[in-house]
């Protein structure tokens, strides 16, 4: 089974330090182990956002920060590959033919941003397309997908599947009021409708819920569903019995 994974910045690193940083490590291993060939994509998070906002007040204009905010992602991506050690590639890939060498080659694959304009949720859903991945899992810090932001407005209602042309709709409802903020951007949520990738959005912050959602397709986040398939994923989920 080939699964890519992209955790959120603030996932991964919601302050400077090892606990979360080795315990995401952990269960890619642990996939790995079960025989999964495991490609992960890390976010700039809170990070990114100061360095950005401090860069911005400097004058620097937006394919600038854009860059520093893929320097971020990348640091972050190196964090993680320290705490996965040998199962891993020694940098991060800058591109998907680099990404899709690594794990033919049967190491994890560890990827941060790749160019200007181009967030790593974007990143997360072109590199399960390119190499035809099983599932794609986005690892963010909220439950799900919501008809709207859930921190903003207490009515927000949480999906617990959607197609994909579904997703398109809400991510694009989101996008345009001003400071929502969805857990997949709208370039992501194009390319998995156009890819038809099979889709898990969780709370990420408890790295064993992407364990379980890869394993046995339980989770309490959103499935985004393809064109056909079943609502069951039981033909990349294991039984519990199995």
């Amino acid at each position: 089974m080939k699964v890519v994974v992209s955790i959120g910045g603030s996932v991964l690193v919601p302050e400077l330090g090892t606990d979360r940083v080795a315990e995401h490590a952990a269960v890619v291993e642990d996939l790995v182990a079960d025989g999964c060939r495991v490609g992960t994509v890390v976010g700039g998070g809170g990070v990114a956002r100061e360095y950005i906002g401090a860069a911005r007040g400097l004058g620097a204009n937006e394919i600038e920060l854009d860059q520093l905010g893929i320097d971020v992602t990348r640091l972050n991506a190196r964090l993680l590959i320290a705490a996965l050690g040998e199962d891993a590639v020694t940098a991060p890939a800058e591109d998907y033919d680099e990404a899709g060498e690594a794990l033919r080659r049967g190491d994890v694959s560890v990827m941060g941003g790749v160019a200007p304009a181009q967030t790593t949720d974007a990143v997360g859903a072109a590199l399960a397309e390119y190499i035809d991945a099983d599932l794609l899992v986005y690892a963010t810090s909220v439950p799900g997908v919501y008809s709207a932001d859930p921190k903003e407005d207490d009515d927000a209602t949480k999906y617990d599947d959607l197609r994909a042309d579904e997703l398109v709709d809400v991510i694009a409802g989101l996008e345009m009021n001003a400071g929502a903020s969805a857990p997949v951007d709208l370039l992501a949520a194009k390319i998995i409708e156009r890819s038809g990738m099979r889709t898990i959005v969780l709370d990420g912050t408890d790295p064993d819920r992407i364990a379980k959602a890869v394993r046995y397709g339980e989770h309490d986040g959103t499935d985004v569903i393809p064109e056909g398939a079943g609502e069951e994923p039981t033909y990349w989920a294991q039984d519990d019995d199995e």
